[in-house]
């Protein structure tokens, strides 16, 4: 069996979200989860590019992009995300 390697959510801070393709999106700057299961539901971006502004991103009340964790396909010096499964 194959051990996964834990990743703290506050790891996850702060780092640049790009896509596949290497477009960047901004910035993790908070987490949003299902505080039952504790399961990741959306990255919410910091300082989001003008790339961003040509996407139709699901948004917070206040106006805050939101990137579902669903898209994430993998997190190292960076957060990877699959645009496809954004829009």
């Amino acid at each position: 069996m194959v051990e996964k390697e834990k990743v703290y959510s506050r790891e996850l801070l702060g780092k640049t979200v790009v896509s596949k393709s290497g477009k960047k999106f901004g910035e993790v700057g908070d987490l949003i989860f299902e505080v039952g299961s504790g399961e990741l539901i959306h990255l919410l971006l910091r300082n989001p590019t003008s790339y961003t502004d040509r996407m139709e991103l699901e948004k917070t009340k206040e106006g805050d992009i939101l990137i579902p964790f669903s898209a994430v396909i993998a997190s190292g010096d960076y957060i990877v995300v699959a645009e496809e499964d954004i829009v």
